[in-house]
């Protein structure tokens, strides 16, 4: 159903008697995986840095002669990584009437209220509380699908909005393209899985996973586990309990997101993401504060800033341009 735009009234807004059903999902994997809204890093500014360095490559050849001078001095350099916090700013209004009438219910299917005696209780006693976790529940869905598939924007006026980069568009070089959709197999994976591994990522193996949609799920199960008659496992990471497969470099996490494009699989190590969050003084991060009064209601505003932290690029992988539904023969 539509939601409210505007004021909440009794008109708008009425009570009903009985359970309480959720009928969209409010999972976020990937953000609870990785601290959730009250974990994380802060930051004081709207941009937030890290750095990353490497080493030369192993050389067979560099030993020294008994008593030689001193090689050639050499060093190492560092490079600098940054990302942007986006602002998510809710707002709600409800009238002195809608807070106080908590026993007025409307009639099944109507929104106009009813004198006849209805069985049973209304679940929502406060309704400026629950419309505010459920405000909360929709900024997280935000986060969440901004972390995965965000394109970057630091405007250089207040013209348009930050945004923060997503972990699809920090991927740049563990990256397996098809330029025709082509089915995700087992040697797909692994092929993706070897590339990583030998730039450096999966290095943590509890942390190391593999995200997907529901179609490429499908598939992952079937070449890893139904396929190899593989006893299921689980792991729990971050508080979130993730299915495991075994594979050629590690025992992998999966993760089924719905906000994964359908035809993309990312291999992420969890470990190198944060939520890095923009503390307002004296308030925090994502806080709820009244707003000017204008007349017989309640105003209130949601305000948070927040970025994703993606830590080192080459620890994590794609592969885009995957079918998303059964091939004919």
């Amino acid at each position: 159903m539509p939601g409210i735009t505007g004021m909440l009234t009794t008109f708008n807004s009425p009570n009903y008697v009985g359970e309480l059903f959720a009928v969209t999902p409010s999972d976020t994997p990937l953000l609870s995986s990785i601290g959730g809204l009250t974990g994380g890093q802060s930051t004081d500014s709207t941009i937030f840095t890290w750095q990353s360095y490497d080493l030369r490559a192993a050389d067979n050849a560099r030993q020294r002669l008994e008593g030689a001078d001193a090689p050639e001095p050499e060093a190492r350099t560092r490079w600098n990584n940054f990302n942007v916090v986006e602002i998510h700013q809710e707002a709600l209004s409800i009238t002195y009437t809608r807070e106080a009438a908590t026993g007025q219910f409307a009639a099944t299917g109507s929104n106009v209220p009813t004198s006849a005696a209805i069985s049973g209780t209304n679940p929502v006693g406060d309704e400026l509380t629950w419309q505010t976790q459920r405000h909360l529940e929709q900024i997280a869905r935000d986060i969440e699908l901004s972390f995965i598939t965000g394109t970057f924007a630091q405007p250089t006026n207040n013209a348009q909005p930050r945004k923060t980069r997503g972990l699809l568009q920090a991927i740049e070089t563990n990256v397996i393209t098809n330029a025709t959709p082509a089915e995700l197999t087992e040697g797909v994976i692994v092929d993706l899985l070897q590339t990583t591994w030998e730039n450096g990522g999966l290095t943590v193996s509890e942390t190391a996973t593999l995200i997907c949609n529901a179609w490429q799920k499908r598939q992952l199960t079937k070449a890893f586990i139904s396929d190899r008659g593989y006893r299921e496992q689980t792991r729990n990471v971050g508080g979130v309990s993730l299915q495991t497969i075994e594979t050629d470099f590690g025992r992998l996490n999966l993760m089924l997101n719905r906000y994964m494009p359908a035809d993309t699989v990312v291999v992420a190590s969890l470990d190198e993401l944060a939520p890095v969050f923009l503390r307002v003084p004296g308030r925090g991060f994502l806080f709820t504060e009244p707003l000017a009064k204008t007349g017989a209601s309640d105003r209130f505003q949601i305000y948070g800033e927040v970025g994703l932290a993606y830590g080192n690029e080459r620890s994590h992988g794609k592969i885009t341009g995957l079918t998303t539904a059964p091939q004919a023969d």
